[in-house]
C-alpha cells in the first residue's frame, strides 16, 4: 500500500489560527497525511494545540530536534504556511532561519517542495516596503500565494471566512 503524500502546516501566530482544525480537516478529506509546525508565538494560545494533535495523531513541533532525536515526521510532499504573518513572510525571504517553523519554510524552497501561503497581514503591514520586496522574493523562488486577508471586522461585526481549503488548491499542478 503507498503511503499518503505528507504535507507540513506551518501555523503562524494570529487570530484566524484558532480555526487551523478546518485546514487539517479539508486536507484529511482529501488524503494527506498532516503534521503541524508552529512559530514559538502561535503556541501561546493561538489555536487548541491538544485538539490539533488529537486531529493529526502526531505531536506539534516548534522547537528544534536534538542530536540523534528522530523526526517525528516524514520529509513533507508539500508545506502549507497558514496564516502567514508579515513577521514570518519577512524573516522567511531574508532567509532567517531562527525558528523551526522558519528553518522548515527555509529548508523546503530551497529543496523544492511545493509551498502555499495564505497570508494573514493587516494593510498597513502589507503597505510596508519591505512585505512587499519579500513577497516578490518568495513568488520568484515558486512559492504560491493565496489572496490577502487582513481579517479586519466587517459592518456586521464578523469577520469574512479566512478559506482555508484555498492554501490545498494552491498545491495543485494544473
Amino acid at each position: 500500500m503507498a503511503r499518503k503524500p505528507f504535507l507540513h502546516v506551518v501555523v503562524c501566530a494570529a487570530g484566524v489560527a484558532a480555526d487551523v482544525s478546518k485546514l487539517i480537516t479539508c486536507a484529511q478529506e482529501r488524503d494527506w497525511e498532516v503534521g503541524v509546525v508552529a512559530t514559538p508565538a502561535a503556541m501561546n494560545g493561538f489555536f487548541d494545540t491538544a485538539a490539533v494533535e488529537t486531529l493529526t495523531g502526531r505531536p506539534i513541533r516548534s522547537a528544534w530536534r536534538t542530536p540523534g532525536e528522530p523526526s517525528p515526521f516524514p520529509a513533507p510532499d508539500a508545506v502549507v504556511v497558514a496564516p502567514a504573518t508579515f513577521n514570518t513572510v519577512n524573516k522567511w525571504a531574508a532567509g532567517i532561519a531562527d525558528t523551526l517553523a522558519l528553518g522548515t519554510l527555509c529548508e523546503a524552497a530551497g529543496l523544492g517542495v511545493p509551498i502555499a501561503v495564505l497570508p494573514c497581514v493587516a494593510g498597513a503591514l502589507a503597505a510596508h516596503p519591505a512585505y512587499r520586496d519579500s513577497l516578490t522574493r518568495l513568488r520568484g523562488m515558486g512559492v504560491r500565494f493565496g489572496d490577502p486577508y487582513a481579517g479586519g471586522a466587517e459592518p456586521d461585526g464578523g469577520r469574512p471566512d479566512f478559506g482555508w481549503e484555498r492554501a490545498l488548491d494552491l498545491l495543485r499542478r494544473d
